[in-house]
This record gives structure tokens, sequence and C-alpha cells, in this order.
């Protein structure tokens, strides 16, 4: 039997990098996907998964949620994968840099989260996987807005895993190191050199390693895990 047979999963930010692996990763393993994200689809194959949904919206987002359980009766999964930057200096950056970033990626969680709990609820049963980043773990340089919503994800998911885990729903957290995406892979190769000497493992991870760990945190093979961040990151906060 498939990991996640006879599931409904939504993936936010689904359709590049990441995301796209996991939605490709979770229907392959059996589960019902649907896609949410604020840019068109690539491909055939995530066409038919996706669902223009812009997750700072409130409204959009439970509309979004209502669609999903109309159509499949139920919502069993929901990966928190949507996320942007906006980096600058302290200095420079300005409120919209700020707030941009925070309402996508920790507003937009918390509305995604709101949005699918009733039917989680109902259910008895759920699995919630929050996209945090090493950076929420020690910091970075000139990323004050993003940074801030890793480490308030951290303290989200912890949180909820309180909160939610008698109810049958676990809310974990992934903590991605550097990852070889497509906007990763356009940077300067002295600039990539720079990122591989700083992981012990000596290279990028991949999207799909970041999505088997979502799998996992997804499956019901990590029933008894709630409340966890899981740094996928070649060791680099060891």
């Amino acid at each position: 039997m498939k990991r996640l047979e006879n599931r409904v999963a939504i993936v936010t930010g689904g359709t590049a990098g990441i995301g796209e692996a996991t939605a490709l990763r979770f229907a392959r393993e059996g589960a019902q996907v649907v896609v949410w994200a604020r840019n068109e689809a690539r491909g055939k194959e995530m066409e038919k998964k996706a669902d223009k949904v812009d997750t700072s919206d409130f409204e959009a987002i439970t509309a979004a949620a209502k669609r999903v359980a109309d159509k499949f009766g139920k919502i069993d999964i929901l990966i928190n994968n949507a996320g942007i930057t906006n980096d600058s200096t302290l200095k420079k950056m300005t409120v919209e840099q700020w707030q941009n970033v925070i309402d996508v990626n920790l507003s937009g969680t918390f509305y995604c989260c709101k949005a699918v709990l009733n039917y989680m609820l109902e259910a008895g049963y759920g699995r919630i996987v929050n996209a945090s980043s090493v950076v929420g773990l020690y910091g970075n340089f000139g990323q004050t807005n993003y940074v801030a919503t890793k480490a308030g994800l951290i303290g989200m998911t912890k949180t909820l895993a309180r909160a939610l885990g008698r109810k049958g729903i676990t809310v974990n957290a992934v903590a991605p190191g550097f990852i070889e995406t497509e906007m990763v892979a356009k940077m300067p190769e002295n600039v990539l050199d720079g990122m591989r000497a700083k992981v012990p493992v000596g290279r990028l991870g991949r999207p799909e390693e970041i999505a088997a760990a979502y799998l996992y945190l997804a499956s019901d093979e990590a029933a008894y895990v709630n409340g966890a961040v899981l740094s996928v990151d070649g060791g680099m906060t060891v």
C-alpha cells in the first residue's frame, strides 16, 4: 500500500521548487493533491493539481479550502510550503518589505491552518507540516523579515501541536538548509561555492530531499511525532 493512499493533501507554493517536488511525490504515494499557488502552474501535470490562490488572503483561502472539502469530502494533510523573501538590511528595509514577507510567510500559514482546521477536527485526523528554515534557528544577515517569519513558524508549530494533538492532528515543521532550487541555481558560482563550504556534507540539498521529509511527517509513520522541527540541512545546525 502506498504511504498516502486515500489521503487528500493541500500543498501551498506547489508549482515550483520544493513545493512542486512535494506535490509530485505525494501524488506518487497515492494522495489526491491540490496545489495552492499565486503563480500559474508549469507543465500539464501540475496544471491539473493547481488552484490559483493568494495565501495571504484569508477569504480566498477559506473559499479554496471549502472547494477541496466539497470535491473530496475531507482534508487530511496541509503542507504550508509557500514563502517569499524580500531581503534588505534593517536600515534600508521599508515597512512594505517587512509586511509583505510577514503577510505571506507567517500570516499566510496561520490562515491556511485556520481554514482547514474544522475539516480536520470533524474527521478527528490531520497532518499539518510548516516550512521553517535553518535561518529561523540561527538568524541571517539582511533577512530580518524572513528570519522573523521562520522563527515565528517554529513557535506556531509547537503551540498548535500542543493544542491539537489530542484531537488527532499533528503539527510539525521542516527547517531546510541551502536547497538547489531554480532561483539558487542562477546565483554566481562563487556564491554557490561559499554556500557549499558552510555545509558539512559539502553540497546543496535537493528539493526532493525536503519533499521526503514532508512525506514522512505527513504519513502515519510519524503518528507519534508532534511539535518537532526537522532540520534537513546537511549538518549546518549541528
